[in-house]
C-alpha cells in the first residue's frame, strides 16, 4: 500500500512501489492536470509540489512520497489559500486562482498549453522560496520546457509577480 496525501486528502492505494508518483496520480486518481512529458525528468511537464517543493513525478517512485502532502495542479488554489481542501478536479466555475495562474491569463503565457500545469507548479514553489527572483534565479530555477516557446511571457508573468 501507498499512502499519502493529495490536495489535502488521504490517499492509500494498492499499488508497486516503485510506480512512478506520475501514473498514481493520472491513472488511479484520475488527477490528469499533471502531464506526461518525456519520463526522465527533463520537461516538467509532470511537476507537482512534495511539501511545497516542486518536484518531477514522473521518476518519484510512490515510495519515496510514503506519508508526504502532494499538492497536484488540481489542488493549487486550495493550498495557496490554506484551505486544503480536498480537491479531486479543478471546477472554474467553483475555484479561485492562484496570483501565478491569473498572471498566465493575464500575460497570455500559454500557447499549446500542455507543459503549463507543470510550468506552474514549478514557478509557484519558486516563488514560495524566493519572492523577488532575479532573471539568474527564474533561468536557473524554472528548467522546464516550452515547445511553444512562450518564455519571454513567462518570464514577465514572473517578473509581474515578484516583490521588491
Amino acid at each position: 500500500m501507498a499512502n499519502f496525501k493529495v490536495n489535502g486528502e488521504d490517499k492509500a492505494l494498492d499499488i508497486e512501489p516503485d510506480m512512478p508518483l506520475l501514473w498514481a496520480l493520472r491513472d488511479e486518481l484520475g488527477m490528469t492536470g499533471t502531464k506526461f512529458g518525456c519520463g526522465i525528468a527533463s520537461c516538467g511537464a509532470c511537476t507537482v509540489h512534495v511539501n511545497g517543493v516542486a518536484v518531477r513525478s514522473c521518476v518519484t517512485p510512490v515510495s519515496a512520497v510514503e506519508g508526504q502532502e502532494i499538492t497536484t495542479i488540481e489542488g493549487l488554489a486550495s493550498a495557496a489559500a490554506g484551505t486544503a481542501q480536498p480537491v479531486a478536479t479543478f471546477d472554474p466555475a467553483n475555484s479561485a486562482l492562484t496570483a501565478v495562474q491569473q498572471a498566465w491569463i493575464d500575460h497570455q503565457v500559454p500557447q499549446c498549453g500542455y507543459c503549463q500545469s507543470g510550468m506552474i507548479m514549478a514557478v509557484s514553489s519558486m516563488l514560495a522560496q524566493n519572492p523577488n527572483p532575479s532573471d539568474a534565479d527564474i533561468d536557473s530555477s524554472i528548467t522546464n520546457v516550452c515547445r511553444c516557446g512562450s518564455y519571454p511571457r513567462i518570464k514577465r508573468a514572473i517578473r509581474s509577480l515578484a516583490t521588491a
